[in-house]
């Protein structure tokens, strides 16, 4: 089978766990090894069913995560139909798998997708199954009297986002991971006290060239479209995502279940 063939067929299907270790000065002890499970771009639908989705969510149960992050676009419209309810309808059936999960927090926010087929009934979905839905707001892990956050922004295509408000209760002091679904988004972002921006949207390019990178990367995915980078004191991982839109292709670019472990910063 030529490498071509292979994208076509076996990339889209076949997500990979990438481990990261991320340092924060600002960690608690007692968050040492705190362990995030982070999926994103589902994009339920077409392309992407319950099975497949069941093997990612297997990648990310055996990393033992301490939290589920879902980084936004869990659904995308059938094929031959325009956005609307229809594709908003995919969140529960991709919902239903992440039910199935007990005994872990599951935190989500919702992306562009979501947005332009109907965020309201994609959010429903969500909820009623038990996941978290952050829209512009926050929640603290507490351990040992000591706390991490996890806020959560609407989408930022959408004009949703208000990330003052997610962030009103957390004390300037406070270890802060942010959800954020577009990576660029962190240019803003570092202008606050957050240590580590969560993000999707790119999909890594789906095709990667070799010497090129990705060719093809949505709007607010251009300067941080794959891996670990730093604006200033704020680093942000992009995720390659888990689905596909269209073409349904990945080359070099294999979908991602990002294992991510938190780690004390002391240098």
């Amino acid at each position: 089978m030529g490498l071509t063939a292979e994208a076509l067929v076996l990339e889209p299907g076949s997500p990979v766990g990438e481990r990261i270790d991320v340092r924060l000065k600002r960690l608690p002890e007692a968050f040492q090894g705190f362990r995030i499970a982070q999926l994103s771009d589902i994009h339920f639908g077409p392309y992407m069913d319950q099975q497949r989705l069941e093997r990612a969510m297997r990648l990310a149960q055996a990393f033992q995560p301490d939290m589920v992050a879902l980084t936004g676009d869990f659904v995308s419209h059938p094929l031959g139909q325009r956005n609307g309810n229809a594709g908003a309808r995919n969140a529960e059936p991709c919902a239903d798998v992440f039910a199935r999960w007990k005994g872990v927090p599951i935190f989500a926010i919702l992306g562009n997708h979501d947005h332009w087929n109907n965020a309201r009934i994609v959010a429903a979905a969500l909820a009623e199954r038990g996941i978290q839905v952050l829209k512009n707001r926050a929640q603290p892990f507490e351990r040992d009297g000591q706390k991490l956050w996890v806020a959560g922004i609407d989408d930022v295509l959408d004009g949703q986002v208000d990330l003052p408000g997610a962030l009103k209760k957390i004390p300037s002091t406070d270890a802060t991971v942010l959800l954020a679904h577009e990576p660029d988004f962190a240019d803003y972002a570092a202008r606050f006290p957050i240590d580590l921006q969560l993000s999707g949207h790119s999909h890594g390019g789906q095709v990667q060239l070799p010497g090129v990178g990705p060719i093809i990367l949505p709007p607010l995915a251009h300067k941080y479209p794959i891996g670990l980078n730093r604006v200033g004191n704020l680093q942000v991982y992009t995720s390659r995502g888990v689905g596909v839109i269209n073409p349904p292709v990945r080359l070099n670019c294999p979908p991602e279940v990002s294992l991510i472990t938190l780690l004390k910063d002391t240098r």
